[in-house]
């Protein structure tokens, strides 16, 4: 058994471990830590050395130690159906109306897996100049981070 506090169990329990349609647990942190092992470990049998069921192990032993413990996304997702592991992604906004919305549809997208963006806005022309197309005049980053 995990050696938890109690206030790191209630903390698992409503934000961590699996839960059913009516949101009650279905796993235990142990379970939990187990779910994420074998999951994070199915690299290992793709493109390691084929050691899954060695490296699941090892995974989770260090889980249950304390040594190490992954982002929350990854306790929260890895061997769910959405999987999403990375708690960060920065997207980069090309100055055209098709890269900036193209990278709203993706922050969409990546939020809806549990996934945090942040966004480069330095190539977009600023407020003021001169839209060549169309003879018109940019709205400047500030506009579209409103968007």
């Amino acid at each position: 058994m995990v050696r938890l506090s109690e206030n790191a169990r209630k903390v698992l329990e409503a934000r961590y471990l699996k839960k059913d349609p009516r949101g009650n647990p279905v796993e235990t942190p142990e379970e939990m830590f187990l779910r994420v092992a074998r999951h994070v470990a199915r690299a290992e049998g793709i493109l390691g050395d084929g050691r899954q069921e060695e490296w699941a192990e090892r995974f989770f032993q260090i889980m249950c130690e304390l040594v190490f413990l992954p982002n929350s996304p990854t306790l929260m997702n890895a061997g769910k159906r959405l999987g999403q592991l990375a708690a960060c992604f920065v997207l980069p906004v090309k100055d055209s109306l098709d890269s900036i919305f193209t990278a709203l549809k993706r922050a969409a997208i990546i939020h809806q897996s549990g996934g945090g963006t942040g966004f480069s806005f330095s190539n977009l022309r600023p407020r003021g100049d001169v839209v060549a197309s169309t003879h018109g005049v940019a709205s400047g980053p500030v506009s579209f981070m409103r968007v």
